[in-house]
């Protein structure tokens, strides 16, 4: 009898535990919106800081209570709304994920092997459920089928040809769109992050017996519908800042034995800025042969198309440029001498500007070949000299004034950067 007593009283306590663990939440979740174009979190935002104080409010919660659920899973995802380029709404991805994660990480204890991430760029999903769930959009039937198209391919906009977001900017003759604008995309723009929990390490359920049959625990279960966004894509290590850089050299000046290195930075917007330095000085003065060149230049290039729109640094690009160089070439007769020595800086090299077209394309991961033609104007001064007598002739000075190609290039660049890499066709990252 006592024995039986025993069991029953086991059987109620062990029931009492597992009604104590499924009242538990087994996930805590914030989502932050963000003003359009910025990626750094605002507290007086919408409801932003009532949303992290609460959330702050639970986990700390967790950590001072009894409880038998430890955190196993962190999810950190960063979207965009669909205006914009492809390119700038996937960096505000990054940054918007980076700003959450940072803020949160700098308040809690997160072990990196637990943080996965996920870039949405244009949240084409999160415009569906919209749709979904507003009959008063106009043309909704319209409007539903192409966002639904896009939302369930694949990667819908890598390696296709036409841009979905033109195409919801022409239906109705732009009616939709305006809807979307003010009462969609405000709330696509945003982070959020959610913490799975599970059983604690080291925490033995308690399994009591009845005779020989045993009555299992509850199996832990993470709660579905939690977290709806396509996994694919995620990275189990911190997001870094996307920063994209490039080390080039044009092959042809390197095969005309004149080394030349450059730079280009990455503005944002599809803008980057270059800079790029020539540095040859050979002579044989015995032989009469000098073959010496110096001189650097800039550019700025703004970038177009869509492989641009995949990734910066790639594809077309148009841009302005302006240089100056000085030179010295001779063979054992006339000699030619860019600019007037002695005289200032400005006399003492031919300068030029105009504008330039190329196409940079991908070749390696880190690996592109640009292909560049620039046409303008190259001015200032040379001199003809001949060499007399073991000594150089002064022949006369002349005016330069040239209209046409003043730049020709086929460079190797290296791509330098968090993101800055070539991904292979299909796909991953």
């Amino acid at each position: 009898m006592l024995k039986r007593i025993s069991e029953i009283l086991l059987l109620a306590i062990s029931g009492c535990a597992l009604a104590r663990a499924d009242r538990i939440p087994d996930s805590d979740t914030v989502t932050v919106k963000f003003r359009q174009s910025h990626s750094q979190i605002d507290l007086g935002f919408s409801d932003n800081g009532e949303h992290l104080t609460d959330l702050l409010r639970q986990i700390r919660g967790r950590e001072q209570s009894d409880s038998v659920l430890a955190v196993k899973k962190v999810k950190v995802r960063g979207g965009a709304s669909p205006e914009g380029s492809i390119m700038l709404n996937r960096d505000l991805s990054y940054r918007r994920a980076e700003s959450i994660f940072n803020w949160l990480s700098n308040r809690i204890e997160i072990e990196d092997s637990l943080v996965g991430f996920e870039y949405l760029g244009r949240d084409w999903n999160g415009l569906l459920n919209y749709v979904l769930a507003d009959s008063e959009v106009p043309c909704r039937g319209e409007v539903l089928d192409l966002v639904r198209r896009v939302a369930e391919a694949p990667r819908p906009e890598s390696g296709g040809t036409r841009d979905y977001l033109a195409q919801l900017k022409e239906i109705g003759g732009g009616l939709p769109y305006s809807y979307l604008y003010r009462h969609a995309f405000p709330g696509l723009r945003e982070s959020s992050v959610i913490i799975e929990y599970g059983m604690r390490k080291g925490y033995t359920p308690f399994f009591p017996q009845v005779g020989q049959a045993v009555i299992p625990l509850t199996p832990y279960l993470l709660s579905p519908g939690i977290y709806t966004g396509s996994m694919e894509g995620l990275a189990d290590r911190h997001p870094c800042r996307p920063f994209y850089m490039a080390v080039k050299t044009n092959l042809l000046s390197d095969a005309l034995a004149l080394p030349n290195i450059g730079v280009e930075f990455y503005l944002g917007r599809a803008w980057s800025i270059s800079a790029d330095w020539t540095y040859g000085w050979w002579d044989d003065d015995s032989a009469h042969r000098y073959w010496r060149a110096y001189g650097g230049e800039v550019a700025l290039r703004r970038w177009f198309g869509r492989k641009a729109d995949e990734k910066p640094l790639t594809g077309h690009h148009l841009g302005i440029y302006a240089g100056a160089i000085t030179y010295d070439f001779e063979f054992g007769s006339t000699g030619y001498m860019g600019g007037i020595p002695g005289g200032t800086l400005w006399d003492r090299c031919n300068w030029y500007a105009g504008i330039e077209y190329g196409y940079s394309l991908p070749v390696a991961r880190r690996l592109n070949i640009d292909f560049t033609l620039g046409i303008g104007y190259l001015g200032g001064k040379y001199i003809k000299y001949e060499p007399k007598n073991g000594y150089y002739r002064w022949e006369s000075t002349n005016r330069l004034n040239w209209f046409g190609p003043t730049k020709a290039e086929i460079s190797l660049v290296w791509l330098i950067g968090c993101d800055n890499y070539n991904r292979p066709k299909g796909g991953g990252k």
